[in-house]
């Protein structure tokens, strides 16, 4: 059994280290014949690199990916793509001062009590650089989306940081690429920016909400229980490492609504069926409903920071620990990309189960 991978059809296996030689992954059941190469992939990788402005860690990773395999003159031949990113700017001797404590709040303690073995140099597997393979493996399914789905868009930012929310009356999808912190509300950019800035220069770190919308996704996406869309949605992205809550939709808003709020009134146009809101973020019994499915998570503050926070040794006795390092003060801003890049794959996936199991048939309305 394989706890590297996700995915049925279009497969991702990730490998490495945060202080690693190098980290990647392996990428099974692209079609043939896409058009993808190092620099396409790269986009997506620039987006998400760390040092990118002083609200992210200042590790300096060029995040250069490289494919080692599956493509021939930059297109896809059906065979696994392996795909690999070296590290380049490891600081370890950041970590030996707690190689034998655990930090609160970080993985250490469960993996030191599943495996009896950890590398604590920056958290190994545990680390968020984890993520930079499952946004390359996501350049890779955008790039098999384009020749599929070419109406078929994605896009994600953030909406909250610790207490603030964004306005949702400023949204301004033009805004997301002109701010450090992707968020589609200018003004509130302002204002986190201000906010982050204290908590960054005191040592601490705040937590994040981030929304993945996608619009052109046809209907018919997904399948009732176990292949239920969402579900797959919610398991990617709860998967993401600080990740600790994932909504659909209205998602946990529903349970304050009545169900005549909450329904989503159906009319019919020349083009098909309409839905008058969208409660329920483009998915109704794990089907896509071709409205935009629009998923949100929360990440939690970084676990490594600077403030001393009491914890116990490998041996159980007690002790004080700080974290040097750098890390980010909110790493919901490098989440954007990686949540995209998981809603790319698992979009993929289930319209490549769909076009296998389903193919041309369906119910026609009208």
């Amino acid at each position: 059994m394989s706890i590297n991978s996700f995915g049925h059809l279009f497969r991702v296996t990730t490998w490495g280290e945060s202080h690693g030689i190098a980290l990647g992954a392996t990428v099974d059941g692209c079609p043939p014949g896409v058009p993808i190469d190092a620099a396409n992939l790269q986009h997506w990788l620039d987006r998400r690199k760390p040092g990118q402005s002083k609200y992210t860690t200042q590790r300096r990773e060029a995040d250069i990916v490289e494919i080692l395999s599956g493509t021939y003159k930059g297109r896809s031949t059906g065979t696994p793509i392996q795909l690999m990113i070296r590290n380049t700017d490891q600081r370890s001797k950041d970590y030996s001062a707690i190689a034998g404590a655990f930090r609160p709040g970080h993985a250490d303690i469960t993996y030191w009590q599943k495996y009896g073995i950890r590398d604590p140099r920056g958290g190994g597997r545990s680390s968020a650089r984890e993520t930079a393979a499952r946004v390359a493996a996501g350049g890779v399914a955008r790039a098999v989306l384009a020749q599929l789905r070419p109406d078929l868009r994605i896009i994600g930012y953030m909406v909250q940081m610790g207490a603030h929310r964004i306005d949702r009356a400023r949204f301004d999808a033009g805004e997301i690429e002109r701010n450090p912190f992707r968020t589609p509300d200018a003004d509130a950019a302002a204002e986190w920016a201000a906010y982050l800035d204290g908590l960054r220069k005191s040592g601490d770190s705040v937590g994040a909400v981030i929304e993945v919308t996608a619009s052109g996704v046809p209907a018919g996406l997904g399948a009732p229980i176990y292949g239920k869309l969402d579900a797959d949605l919610a398991a990617a992205m709860m998967s993401i490492n600080a990740v600790k809550g994932v909504e659909i939709g209205e998602g946990m808003a529903t349970a304050a609504l009545t169900g005549t709020e909450n329904a989503d009134e159906i009319d019919m146009r020349r083009d098909g069926p309409t839905y008058r809101s969208n409660h329920a973020g483009g998915i109704l019994g794990g089907i896509s409903t071709s409205q935009d499915v629009v998923v949100r998570f929360a990440v939690k503050p970084t676990s490594s920071i600077l403030i001393p926070r009491q914890t116990i040794t490998r041996s159980g006795t007690p002790a004080e620990i700080v974290t040097k390092g750098r890390h980010d003060p909110c790493v919901g801003i490098r989440a954007v990309p990686v949540g995209e890049a998981m809603m790319a794959c698992v979009l993929l996936d289930h319209l490549l189960l769909h076009r296998g199991q389903i193919g041309a048939a369906g119910g026609r309305i009208g």
